[in-house]
């Protein structure tokens, strides 16, 4: 990836509906330039897809919460498996420090996530967790 291309990309984070007449108006180079561009970043799965972002207080009903994951050993690529299969895991990063994976989490109720809760206590390879609720976002 070259300068232009992280400039495309800065673009479709800030709005992923820019036609590609603006996105060509705004980076000074031709459409053909900005269509060749975008299928390259998402022949070489760069950009993998396009999507809505929306606040969190228009889904209220929405339970969202961080869960911090220690791993015993070297049992990462296991846990990092089954928590994709967890249907209340929303994503999932990598981190350092104390934790080893931060999960966000996201279910209707709070039953749901006791649920979601109770089954990642199952999966073999977890060693501890800590989990915060979400309770408002500033930015």
């Amino acid at each position: 990836m070259d300068q232009l291309d992280q400039q495309l990309i800065a673009l479709l984070r800030q709005d992923a509906r820019l036609a590609v007449a603006d996105l060509a108006h705004k980076l000074q180079v031709s459409r053909g330039t900005v269509t060749n561009r975008l299928r390259k970043l998402e022949d070489t799965q760069v950009i993998v897809g396009y999507t809505v972002r929306l606040r969190p207080e228009s889904q209220p009903e929405r339970i969202r919460a961080w869960m911090s994951v220690q791993v015993e050993g070297n049992q990462t690529r296991l846990v990092i498996a089954s928590l994709l299969g967890e249907p209340g895991v929303a994503a999932l990063h990598d981190t350092n420090g104390r934790w080893d994976l931060l999960a966000e989490l996201e279910v209707g109720s709070m039953k749901e996530l006791s649920d979601v809760l109770e089954r990642v206590r199952l999966i073999s390879g977890i060693r501890s967790t800590e989990t915060s609720i979400h309770l408002a976002s500033y930015r």
